[in-house]
């Protein structure tokens, strides 16, 4: 059995996007944990993780193309 998410569920849009300000984890899992993690989307820094794994991607496909 997979235990529930610790966080508040209404925080969640579409039990994909996590939106908490007062929310110190970048980090947190999905409204259905057997999906893995998200992203904390009321944080800036998030936005910026974000950014930097899709360059790294493209870089690296760009690399092996």
């Amino acid at each position: 059995m997979v235990n529930p998410p610790k966080k508040d569920l209404s925080k969640y849009k579409g039990g994909v996007f996590f939106f908490d300000a007062n929310d110190e984890d970048l980090i947190v899992p999905m409204a259905n944990p057997r999906f893995g993690y998200t992203l904390n989307f009321a944080k800036p820094l998030a936005y910026i993780f974000l950014l930097i794994v899709l360059l790294v991607f493209i870089l690296i496909t760009r690399l092996f193309a």
